[in-house]
């Protein structure tokens, strides 16, 4: 099963480490950063799997994905 959710990716303050963070919506506290954004959302993949084994594991619901996330600005 390939379920493809939507990442955000947000540019880290310096003061916070700088990088970027990518943040899957639809899948609560799923993120995962990097010093690029293209790294970021490498690394997300790996924290989307995590996180829908932790909740198969904990017999929770996976939400399925919505729709990709526009951009804005």
């Amino acid at each position: 099963m390939t379920l493809e959710y939507a990442a955000r990716i947000e540019r880290l303050a310096e003061s916070d480490g700088g990088g970027y963070l990518a943040i899957v919506p639809d899948l609560p506290g799923c993120m995962s950063d990097g010093a690029t954004p293209e790294e970021a959302l490498r690394n997300v993949q790996a924290a989307i799997a995590s996180w829908i084994e932790a909740a198969k594991e904990w017999k929770q619901d996976v939400p399925q994905p919505t729709k990709s996330l526009t951009r804005t600005g």
